[in-house]
């Protein structure tokens, strides 16, 4: 599983950081780097919970992050 993630700053200076692959994992955060921290751990959560509940495969699972 390959996971991309999109940052973008905003007009207020803050950033926001995105997991394109999973719909509405996007945090804000001061810098870049936190954006990107905050939205990784997000998407490690939703996957977890996803696993957890038997919407996804169980298995072994390969998790990237790739800043675009």
């Amino acid at each position: 599983m390959k996971l991309t993630v999109e940052t973008e700053q905003e007009e207020d200076g803050r950033w926001i950081a995105e997991i394109v692959e999973i719909p509405g994992a996007l945090k804000y955060a001061p810098t870049r780097d936190e954006a990107i921290a905050q939205a990784e751990a997000l998407a490690l959560r939703v996957i977890a919970d996803r696993i957890e509940y038997g919407e996804s495969p169980i298995g072994p699972i390969e998790i990237t992050f790739a800043a675009a």
